[in-house]
């Protein structure tokens, strides 16, 4: 991998696989061959930057894949590669952890989600005093005390 200039990122049978995180350790473009990929920190990362993503149905036409790619300039692949080498240090873990890492990442995806779901719980409980409505309520999760 560390000699390939691409490596294909094919959707699997997981939202999420390591072809990827080796792709971009290995610094090698990822291309992502994918109508639906759920990718890491998304909400943080631009990975249109530093990946090229392909549609499941274009993948499969003949040749359209390797022209594809060739047609991509020794210019910006060299742009993705040197931001490949930037992002790098967001998918490695380290013990502790350090500012930045994979784990720095996850809990600001984290915190990214929080107000959402604290704004649905909130306007699922809107309606809490209102008589039991016609239809099927929803069973409520009960979340641990220490929640919020």
């Amino acid at each position: 991998m560390r000699s390939s200039k691409f490596c294909l990122n094919i959707a699997g049978d997981t939202p999420s696989s390591n072809r990827l995180f080796d792709a971009i350790a290995s610094h090698c473009v990822p291309v992502i061959i994918s109508d639906a990929i759920e990718l890491p920190f998304e909400d943080v990362l631009d990975y249109s930057e530093f990946c090229i993503f392909v549609r499941t149905i274009d993948a499969i036409e003949e040749n359209y894949l390797i022209n594809f790619i060739r047609s991509i300039s020794k210019e910006e692949w060299t742009k993705m590669w040197n931001k490949l080498k930037e992002v790098e240090h967001f998918f490695e873990f380290n013990f502790p952890s350090k500012e930045g890492d994979a784990v720095q990442m996850i809990w600001q995806a984290v915190s990214h989600k929080v107000p959402a779901l604290k704004l649905k719980l909130n306007r699922f409980n809107r309606y809490s005093r209102s008589p039991p409505s016609i239809e099927k309520e929803l069973k409520s999760i009960p979340l641990p005390k220490n929640f919020w």
